[in-house]
């Protein structure tokens, strides 16, 4: 006998860090709605469209994912008025009506609708409430659910892992966040999950916080893979006792909800999708309603690539690509601020690399090559990257441990991988950034050093000697605003603000020629400075050649730095770049092969249990 087994709540109240976006949860005239705290409620005095991001049940991954046929919203609602249920068929790019409920019960008492909704053919599914003239609909609680075979649910038991070093405001918050939502939700997730803190710094009161829902764990500072693998340890140690480890970032704003779904969606999923990964998506605190990335891939020349590109989920046609765009694709991987991972795979191919951080959540996903399942209203927030750019993890650790990555999981071609280090270092110098440039061929070199380098390496103090080379960037209005305008920083150049970038074929071809405005003698160069906007590697405007001065600003245009021209750096580090392509020319194969043959014994139970002090 089929009985209901809820997918997900409809959520009335509206977060702190998204209070200027209700369009995520639902859109309104002004003035519209308000939740009500003490009654715990929403109380709608106009219309009010749920068929929004974090509310509109995304009809399509549930057919697709778990053979979802039809659902039924459970609402619970107070007062006079309209329900009208919509939907978004499949292709389809308009909404339409599916059905309409008249609401007509006093405060005291509230109407209880269990309405069933065919959605086999819907993408999207969503409603609106609209209250009567002059009266108000209150909202108490709402649901979505489907009516399942109690033979059909999967067990799950799912551990959450999340590893921080010295961010307590964050972790504290998440930890109670995770605590209160979790236990007001109930059965089933409650009882079958526990949250695994693990403490690289050590700064957090264990004691004080474990309890029987969480479980603080200190841990050296061996970096996001060692703290994941010790989060991972620790809900393997027993043999059976969870199914899934959801590993997340600790500077991440939590929604509860997102881990409820998850473990709906686990408790469903049928066919090839029982095995699989979830991954949620990653939106910005600063831009609450952008959705960043939630799958990414892996190309053959080892850049990466999202499968999505931003979205903005405040509007509905975003909304509904969100969930069209599909993300099975070759060579994916989902970063780790939120990630589910099934413990078989695990069991059967290991822990992470200890790569400290970087590429470690990349080569989970090549050694894995998992199928990934993502679903709107499954996320968190996390700080955007542009402007977080830092030589000592954007150039040395990722150099470093992608050379590794390919080594152990031939995810891409190790040729066309050092042709791009080489470009790098190459634009790297034209920008006059030799600290990257040096960065970049540091971790080339420590690659060549082999798996036994990495196995011995204290990467706490690497990071932090590595940190201190970094380029230390000013505010822009502490840069001299002469040499600024004489560089041709205007006003129009500081308020632009586009982060991707957009070269034009010459461009590109220009870019990738050999040459370099070092070997130039001095009056063939300009006197004037120049400036150029980078985000990461990429050169969103502006241009350094033949300048002897630049300044650099970062994508958000309000930070930046003076370089200029220092030609014995230039040839010591070229000099240093022909030594190291040698020696991979005649070492390569074997280091390769040396990786490859380490690999099983650095993502074991041993090897971390030796590194982190367990045994």
């Amino acid at each position: 006998m089929a009985l209901p087994f809820k997918l997900a709540n409809v959520l009335l109240r509206v977060d702190d860090h998204a209070a200027r976006h209700p369009e995520l949860y639902f859109r309104t005239g002004r003035g519209a709605a308000a939740y009500d705290a003490g009654a715990a409620a929403l109380v709608c005095t106009g219309p009010v469209d749920f068929l929004t991001y974090l509310n509109a049940l995304p009809a399509c991954k549930w057919h697709r994912y778990a053979g979802i046929e039809a659902v039924r919203l459970h609402i619970e609602v107070a007062g006079s008025g309209d329900l009208l249920v919509e939907g978004v068929a499949s292709g389809a790019q308009d909404r339409r009506a599916i059905s309409s409920h008249a609401v007509s019960a006093p405060s005291a008492d509230p109407a209880v609708l269990d309405i069933e909704i065919p959605c086999a053919s819907e993408d999207l599914i969503g409603f609106t409430l609209a209250p009567a003239a002059g009266e108000r609909l209150t909202v108490l609680r709402a649901y979505w659910y489907a009516e399942v075979d109690p033979a059909r649910v999967n067990p799950v038991r799912l551990a959450l892992a999340t590893t921080t070093f010295k961010k307590e405001a964050y972790i504290t918050a998440n930890i109670d966040l995770v605590q209160e939502g979790i236990r007001a939700e109930g059965a089933p997730i409650l009882g079958s999950f526990h949250m695994f803190v693990v403490d690289n710094g050590r700064t957090l009161d264990a004691e004080a916080l474990t309890d029987d829902l969480v479980t603080v764990l200190p841990n050296p500072n061996v970096g996001g893979s060692g703290g994941f693998a010790r989060g991972m340890m620790a809900a393997t140690e027993t043999p059976g006792e969870y199914t899934h480890v959801l590993v997340m970032d600790d500077d991440v704003r939590i929604m509860p909800e997102s881990l409820i779904r998850t473990y709906n969606l686990l408790s469903l999923a049928q066919g090839s999708y029982r095995g699989a990964f979830v991954n949620g998506a990653m939106l910005s605190l600063e831009d609450p309603t952008r959705q960043f990335e939630d799958v990414s891939y892996v190309v053959n020349s080892g850049a990466y690539r999202r499968v999505k590109g931003d979205l903005h989920v405040g509007e509905l046609p975003d909304v509904i690509e969100n969930e069209r765009i599909d993300v099975e694709v070759p060579r994916a991987y989902g970063a780790w601020w939120y990630s589910c991972i099934p413990v078989s795979a695990i069991e059967e191919n290991g822990l992470p690399m200890p790569f400290f951080i970087r590429c470690d959540d990349v080569e989970f996903g090549m050694r894995n090559d998992p199928v990934y399942m993502t679903m709107g209203g499954i996320c968190v927030w996390h700080e955007s990257f542009e402007g977080r750019f830092r030589a000592s993890v954007d150039c040395y650790q990722y150099i470093r441990n992608f050379l590794a990555m390919i080594a152990v999981d031939d995810c891409a071609s190790e040729a066309l991988f050092i042709v791009r280090l080489q470009r790098s270092v190459r634009q790297d110098l034209r920008d006059l950034d030799y600290s990257a440039a040096e960065l970049l061929l540091d971790g080339f070199e420590d690659y060549l050093k082999g798996p036994e380098y990495l196995q011995a390496l204290d990467g706490s103090a690497l990071m932090a000697a590595n940190g201190a080379r970094n380029e230390k960037l000013v505010p822009v209005e502490e840069l001299d605003p002469a040499l600024l305008r004489a560089a041709g920083v205007t006003d129009g150049v500081l308020s632009h603000a586009n982060l991707e970038a957009r070269p034009s074929r010459f461009m590109k071809l220009w870019r990738s020629l050999p040459y370099d405005k070092h070997y130039l003698p001095r009056p063939l160069l300009g006197s004037r400075p120049g400036y150029v906007v980078k985000n990461g590697a990429a050169t969103l405007e502006g241009s350094s050649t033949g300048r002897r001065t630049i300044v650099f600003l970062d994508p958000t245009r309000t930070k930046g730095a003076i370089r200029h021209m220092d030609r014995a750096r230039f040839r010591t580090i070229r000099q240093r770049e022909h030594e190291l392509m040698r020696r991979y020319r005649a070492e390569g194969k074997r280091v390769r092969q040396a990786w490859k043959d380490a690999f099983p014994y650095m993502t074991s139970r041993a090897f971390w249990e030796s590194y982190l002090g367990l045994k």
